[in-house]
């Protein structure tokens, strides 16, 4: 990390970083600035060296972040009064950070606890050189912790990574500290929180305030009492009353039975010290005592409170009826607002600034820090029970709604701005009042609301707070005033929910906003919602617990014929897509003979969206004939679609991961190990599938392990297979990932991983086993046994078994196959070699490669050896190509060179030598 001196950036790498901080892609980037996507990735690889960060994700925070200096807390409150006491606190509280990971400070509330939080964060802060940040948790709801703690610390959710997982990677780049500041209203959502992120980040300590423990293991725990009386209490009522009296003077003795009174309480003794100005200690003396005596309570605890509440409600009663109405109101806000959110609540709108003033100079509203204000927790909680008791808690609360859709509004026009963080910035500072002025709406269709609703899911999608984007959008549908804006609300729920991957929720979505539709006489939607749910059962089938049959699907479609009008464009393209899928009964699969038609009615809309998306049937069916290198022509023009398309709505989430994924698998299909790699890192880097997505594992493993990047595969494997474990719903689709790692386990000898992996690959692949994973697992186990120089027949019948056209990778089977044959000296060997010379050479390169030194191992040809160490030299192959030099007497040098270089820094074998050295196979048998 590169913080705490200025970083030297050019202009143009200044205008690549903030379009980076708006989470942009490399394509994107390249369109705005009118420079090449190659251009780009230079200046992206100068920034991460010149900010000595590891990915395009942590440049986008440092973008957010403006490169704070080592230990900077971001949002640590800048206090403006002295602070009193609490050393023994204070020093045990630092004592506790050197050892412990998580430290809460306990208390009730008004005791000062987040007062004691900041002064002891203060002095800890450089020992932590990543820095943290504080949050406060007043304003948050239950289940929304993960994104408070995001927000403060300006990074953004990653695609295939929960947001905690996402906080966690970004503080667990060095030693963090975070700040969780009133933690008591969600005491068990903050204890889940923390422990998640202590568990998986072995870097971050957690400072905690609350008026209980928080339960989490290792926690410490430190006792927040009252301020002694005698010094600190009298000590922080003087300074506080000549804050508002510079010529304030009382008896000591008096200050003292002031304090005893208030039982030491920080808050109780900051308020009547505000009113001392005007009353004096003998007044404050007698209000009190006044005021006490109308509340029962008890000692210890509950007098605390008593006498705290008591203050409250004498301040309260000070005020003038206008103060007193907008003290009120100001409680309807969760967290803090400035002067138009204010106004917009005020009775009198027209001196809401004055107004607000006076409440400050009276302790009741701290403030303004960077133009906003707020109500201390405590005293917004007496606010609020005021606010209803007054019987204007109803129409403050439709004042309040109606502020909240109208900031929604703005920010959303803000997302039209470009590059910058500002909307950003200023969603994260209102979003917690615009989820709680959703959630506490009158229930039922209103206008307001559903306005409110929609605007917060386009927001949350935008900020890429991902998960909780289907939500909104159906609670947008239940806002709805009329069917037709339901059903398109469910039908943004349903793309929200393919941007997740989860296409068994969004094919019943797509039913619901169908029946809203059909509800509201709207035909042509009805139909485009229908023809959509069938293409996607129909073409994503492993997002889906139970494969929805043939036979509902063709009814839903005819269905949607029925009740759109074909001569619209937008329902011909759906209609015309959903025949293309339906008409076969198996799954991917799209006819033929309706393809063409289907490309021109989508190319009619002029939708980048609809022609992606009929492109990718083109391309399916190419590689079910096995014209693998069409397949991966149609795949590029897929990709090249995606610039065009939006990206802070989630209308072309399925297209945008379908076509980085078919692009990098129809690569490797084709053997073009360069283009898919650069793909596969392509998508990585883009913000709605990100490097540990699903999407971009799927892709990126594969051609490492086929271009013998093998220690970079493993390193991600990992992140696979968590991946594989934590999804929602099936995804069978990663069974050939998950088998690649297995290969890089086998070619590396180590054979107890590769079973490991080889049977995950079997679990993941499930009930459709021969659809993604059949023909790539004999490739890896016939190339593993090659290896290993392993006779085995049976694998080599395997590998040339009849695979299902819609397999992708069946070349590589019967390339590796026969090379296994040739290599065990089975009798058929030639007769293997010539089958799969017919149909794989002019498809896919790698599969070529592999032949051609099949059979320079044939005929003991070096010249045919030396053809393939140029081939796998073409394609990037370095693995491949060592193995084929070994097989070379004169390169045998040469060889071992690459594959010292290949392992350098992998991790020992399980299968070594009686030597202990790596087990190496001889030129008449494996390779490795």
């Amino acid at each position: 990390m590169t913080h705490g001196r200025p970083i030297d950036i050019s202009q143009r790498e200044a205008e690549v970083l903030a379009a980076l901080g708006a989470r942009l892609s490399n394509a994107q980037i390249a369109g705005q600035l009118h420079i090449s996507v190659r251009t780009v990735e230079s200046h992206i690889s100068s920034l991460l060296r010149k900010y000595g960060v590891a990915d395009r994700w942590a440049l986008a925070d440092e973008a957010l972040r403006q490169s704070p200096p080592p230990g900077h807390l971001t949002g640590l409150p800048s206090p403006r009064t002295a602070f009193f006491g609490r050393a023994p606190e204070q020093d045990l509280a630092l004592d506790l950070l050197g050892k412990a990971r998580l430290v809460t400070l306990l208390g009730a509330g008004g005791i000062g606890k987040t007062r004691l939080a900041v002064a002891v964060a203060e002095p800890a802060a450089p020992s932590f050189p990543l820095g943290g940040a504080f949050v406060d948790l007043v304003p948050v709801r239950d289940g929304f912790v993960a994104q408070a703690v995001a927000s403060a610390l300006g990074v953004t959710e990653r695609p295939g990574q929960t947001l905690e997982d996402t906080v966690a990677r970004h503080l667990g780049r060095g030693r963090s500290l975070l700040v969780l500041d009133n933690c008591e209203h969600l005491v068990d959502a903050v204890a889940a929180f923390t422990e998640r992120l202590l568990s998986g980040c072995a870097t971050v300590t957690v400072l905690a305030t609350s008026r209980e423990r928080l339960g989490v293991p290792g926690e410490q725990t430190v006792p927040v009492p009252p301020l002694p009386l005698d010094s600190d209490a009298e000590r922080l009522f003087l300074d506080r009353a000549a804050a508002a009296d510079p010529g304030f003077a009382a008896a000591r003795a008096e200050v003292t039975e002031l304090c005893r009174r208030l039982d030491g309480m920080p808050l109780a003794i900051e308020m009547a010290a505000a009113r001392s100005a005007s009353l004096g200690v003998t007044g404050l003396l007698s209000a009190l005592d006044d005021v006490l005596r109308l509340l029962a309570g008890g000692r210890g605890p509950v007098e605390r409170h008593r006498s705290l509440r008591a203050v409250l409600a004498w301040s309260h009663d000070l005020l003038t009826g206008d103060e007193q109405a907008l003290f009120r109101r100001l409680s309807i806000f969760a967290g803090g607002f400035d002067l138009a959110a204010a106004t917009a609540v005020a009775a009198d709108p027209g001196h809401t600034a004055d107004l607000l003033g006076r409440l400050v100079d009276k302790s009741l509203v701290t403030g303004p820090v960077r133009g906003r204000w707020r109500l201390p927790a405590t005293i917004r909680a007496f606010a609020a029970e005021r606010l209803e008791a007054g019987g204007d808690g109803g129409a403050v609360r439709h004042q309040y709604l109606e502020w909240a859709a109208a900031t929604a509004a703005d920010l959303e026009s803000g997302l039209e701005s470009g590059p910058g963080g500002d909307w950003r910035r200023d969603f994260d500072a209102v979003a917690d009042d615009l989820r709680a002025a959703l959630a506490d709406a009158p229930p039922g269709r209103a206008a307001v609301p559903h306005r409110l609703a929609r605007s917060l899911a386009h927001l949350t999608y935008a900020r890429r707070f991902l998960r909780e984007v289907p939500g909104h959008h159906e609670e947008a549908a239940r806002r709805a005033p009329t069917p037709g804006e339901a059903a398109r609300d469910l039908r943004d729920a349903a793309d929200a929910a393919h941007a997740l991957i989860d296409t068994g929720r969004a094919f019943d979505l797509l039913l619901a906003s169908a029946r809203s539709a059909r509800a509201g006489g709207d035909g042509n939607a009805e139909a485009v919602a229908l023809a959509f749910a069938v293409e996607t059962a129909e073409r994503h089938p492993s997002g889906f617990e139970t494969e929805i049959p043939h036979g509902r699907l063709r009814d839903l479609l005819d269905r949607a014929s029925a009740a759109g009008d074909h001569r619209d464009p937008l329902v011909a393209a759906h209609l015309a897509a959903a025949r293309v899928w339906n008409t076969c009964q198996e799954k991917v699969a799209p006819e033929p003979s309706l393809i063409g038609a289907a490309v021109a009615a989508a190319r009619a809309t002029g939708d980048p969206v609809l022609i992606c998306a009929a492109l990718d049937a083109s391309g399916i069916a190419a590689l079910t004939a096995g014209r693998f290198r069409d397949a991966h022509r149609i795949a590029t023009e897929r990709v090249g679609l995606l610039p065009a398309m939006p990206r802070d709505v989630p209308y072309p989430a399925p297209e945008i991961t379908d076509a980085f994924h078919m692009a990098s698998s129809c690569a490797v299909a084709a053997g073009d190990l360069p283009a898919a790699l650069r793909t596969a890192r392509l998508a990585g880097a883009d913000d709605l599938i990100g490097d540990r997505s699903p999407v971009a594992l799927s892709t990126l493993i594969p051609p490492l392990v086929l271009t013998g990047e093998l220690d970079e595969a493993l390193r991600r494997a990992p992140a696979l297979w968590e991946v594989c474990e934590q999804a929602d719903n099936p995804l069978a689709w990663l069974s050939p990932a998950v088998a690649a790692v297995a290969l890089a386990h086998g070619l590396r000898g180590e054979e107890v991983s590769f079973r490991l992996w080889r049977a995950r690959a079997e679990r993941i692949a499930g009930g459709a086993r021969s659809r993604y994973l059949a023909s790539f697992a004999a490739f890896v186990d016939a190339r593993t046994a090659l290896r290993s120089g392993r006779d085995d027949t049976a694998l080599v019948e395997a590998a040339f078994a009849d695979f299902p056209p819609q397999d992708w990778y069946r070349t590589y089977a019967r390339a590796a196959g026969a090379e296994l044959a040739v290599a065990a000296g089975l009798p058929d060997a030639t007769v293997r070699l010539a089958a799969a010379l017919s149909d794989t050479t002019a498809e896919n390169d790698w599969a070529a490669a592999c032949l051609t030194r099949a059979a320079g191992r044939l005929h003991r040809d070096p010249d045919e050896l030396s053809a393939a160490v140029e081939a796998w030299e073409r394609i990037g192959a370095r693995y491949e190509r060592a193995c084929t030099l070994l097989l070379i007497p004169a390169r045998e040098d040469e060889a071992r060179e690459e594959l010292a270089a290949l392992s350098a820094g992998s991790s020992p074998p399980e299968n070594r030598g009686e030597d202990g050295s790596r087990c190496q196979c001889s030129s008449g048998a494996g390779l490795g």
